[in-house]
Order: C-alpha cells, then structure tokens, then sequence
C-alpha cells in the first residue's frame, strides 16, 4: 500500500507514535509518505519505502500568522496526486483530520477518491478537542473520516462521551519496538549514578502540570527515608523549573537529576528499579509501557488507559490520583521485596509483549486494507 502519514513531527507521543508505524510498515514492503511541517524527530537517517514532504506555509504582510492549514491541504493533494496514494493516516484529531476531510473534497472534484483514517491519541479529545472553540470541528472531522481508532478503550469511551460519534471507533492500542526498548546490561552506567547500589526511580514526561511531576518528587522524598535511592527525571517542559525549586526546598537535589530530554530514553530506562507516572491523565500510558518493556515496574495513578496498561498487583501498582502516600508506601513495598520486585519485573516484560509492533501492525494492515475496500466501492 501507498499511505501518506500526517503528525506532528515533535516529541509528542502522537508523533512518535506516527513515526513508528511508518517506519515499521515500510520495513514490511509499503511506501509510506510522511506530510508535515519538520521532519520528524523519531525519523532519522535513510530508509526504504520512506518519503518525507516538507509543508511551507509562506509569510505574507496581509496573515498575522502563516495559513499551514491551507498549506498542508494543498500539499496532501499533491502528493495524493503525484504518488498515487492509497490511504492519508491523521494522527491527532485538530487540525488534521479537518485538513484532511478538506483535500478529500478537493481531489472528488479531480475525479479521485482517497479514504482518511484518524487516530486519536489522547488531549485532541480530552483537552483540545473538547474546548467549545474547537468541538464542532472536532466532531464533524471525525464523523467524516472514513475510518477512526483509538489508542485505548478507555479514550474511545471518553469520545463517545464528549461528542456525538456515528462512526465505528476501532481501538488498536499503542505498540513498543523491541528492537529499541529492551533490557540492556547497564551496569557500569548504573554504577555511575547509584555507586552504593541505591535504588534508582525514574519519571519520564513533558513536565507539564497534567503530569503531576511535584507528585513524583513527593514520592521520592518518603521513598528516599527508607530506601537508599536515586531519581532521575527525563524530559522538559514548563513545571521543570518550579520541580528545581522544589527540590533544593526539600533538600534533595543531591539525590535528584534532572536530564532534560533524552533520544535514548531506552538506555536509562534500562538502569531503573522503578517507573513513577502519578499523571492527572493518560490516554495510553506510552512512557509506562516503554519502561515496562524495560522490565521496570510501574508505579501510578488509575487514570484514562493506564489499567489498561499497568496491571494491578502484577506489573506495579495503581493508586487514587493525588495518593501520594499510597504510591510511595507501595513504592518502599516493591524496593524492599527483592522477590517482589523481580516478579514484577518479569510481569512487566511480559505484559508489554502484548504491544509489540509486530502484534499491533497487522492490525493496522487489515484496518487499512479494510478502509480502502469500502472506499473503492464508494468511488465507482
């Protein structure tokens, strides 16, 4: 197949997300075309079967801000066209499967027929797509796309909650590369940041409030007075510099690094005891399952996807939004018990297997070539 993929190309996990499959589906024979503005930052060197198509939206003195609806619109049209493609794949719900449903009706009046599938992922349903600004929009694109998922059962219940969907939303869950993520031997790393074999804690995310990372800090403060321990927090955003404060108040910066954001998260995922996600929401819960593949338990709240991902009692544990002390005591619970943590671990491993790439592709082959059937009978 011949599937044009549009993203945003940043660290988002949509993006990320939109990257891995494109390159996991060019890897099996299909010619996938990425459309959007930067290149994206998950595809990097020279691969088969892949194509990016840089988006320009051209200053003019009349726009206050560049037209990249209009742009990206008019770009999908051509490589449409000149590609001959079989399938445009959205990711993310605004704008894109509004510019989507808009070079749909552009190429009808060329004599052509291109099904669009929308893949939520999370906030452009439960943030974005919510806002009165935005709702209608929303609604309408999705109702239009010919075909929808979700990346859990949990946002595709959210949807049907916030809008009036009368399209079939097929939930085709998040996946993990194991090629990348996999426990890797770490040790003379894990010497470096932990010399007296402390446990090491480790929080990965954007640093925006909804990740609740002065949750994480909390945790690891009652953690820290009974387990000799380490924390090491991956990512950037907004709250980064308050979490700073935070940690010389409690005087703990000794025992807490702040890394920034990392390409290869998998590497110090790979020295972790222990994953903390107390998020306010997750849609997924992408970060959990990435640490999971690790062989790291998870420790979080009981939010959006995460029990769809975290399984109680098994591969860490779930606890109330805002519980800190629920989730450090079960924390110290794990990171005394040597046998518990190992199990843990083991049950981790094994629960991520279920979101291979390998399992979740096929699924997307099918969804396609299912998409594509129904479009062709459309076009004759």
């Amino acid at each position: 197949m011949k599937i044009g993929i549009v993203c945003y190309p940043t660290y988002g996990g949509s993006g990320v997300m939109a990257t891995e499959l494109g390159m996991g589906l060019a890897q099996k024979g299909h010619q996938i075309h990425f459309i959007t503005y930067r290149r994206p930052a998950r595809l990097t060197g020279f691969h088969e079967n892949l194509y990016y198509h840089e988006v320009s939206a051209d200053d003019y003195p009349l726009f206050e801000y560049p037209p990249y609806d209009t742009s990206l619109a008019s770009k999908l049209v051509d490589v449409v066209n000149y590609e001959k493609l079989d399938l445009l794949h959205v990711h993310y719900a605004i704008p894109h499967a509004a510019i989507a449903y808009m070079a749909k009706k552009i190429l009808l009046t060329q004599g052509r027929y291109v099904p669009v599938v929308t893949t939520l992922h999370g906030t452009d349903i439960t943030l974005v797509g919510s806002n009165k600004a935005f709702a209608p929009v929303a609604e309408f694109s999705i109702n239009k796309s010919d075909g929808v998922t979700a990346v859990s059962q949990s946002l595709k219940d959210q949807t049907h909650e916030y809008f009036n969907i009368n399209k079939d939303i097929k939930v085709i869950y998040n996946f993990i590369d194991f090629g990348r993520f996999n426990k890797s031997n770490k040790d003379h790393f894990k010497k470096a940041i932990a010399p007296d074999g402390e446990k090491i804690l480790i929080h990965v995310s954007n640093f925006r409030k909804v990740k609740r990372v002065e949750d994480v800090i909390k945790i690891f403060k009652r953690v820290y007075e009974k387990v000799p321990s380490k924390l090491l927090l991956i990512g950037d955003g907004p709250e980064r510099q308050s979490m700073e404060s935070l940690c010389r108040e409690i005087g703990l910066c000794h025992e807490i690094r702040f890394l920034g954001k990392q390409d290869a998260v998998e590497e110090l995922l790979a020295l972790a005891d222990l994953f903390i996600l107390p998020s306010a929401s997750e849609s997924f819960g992408l970060a959990a399952l990435e640490a999971m593949a690790c062989e790291v338990p998870v420790i979080s709240t009981n939010v959006g996807g995460l029990p769809e991902v975290n399984i109680h009692g098994e591969t860490g544990f779930l606890s109330d939004l805002g519980d800190v002390e629920g989730m450090a005591a079960n924390a110290i619970k794990i990171l005394e018990n040597p046998e518990m943590l190992e199990s843990f671990s083991q049950n981790a491993l094994a629960q991520a297997r279920k979101f291979d790439l390998k399992n979740i592709l096929p699924q997307y082959e099918q969804y396609y070539e299912q998409i594509i059937e129904q479009a062709v009978y459309k076009s004759v």
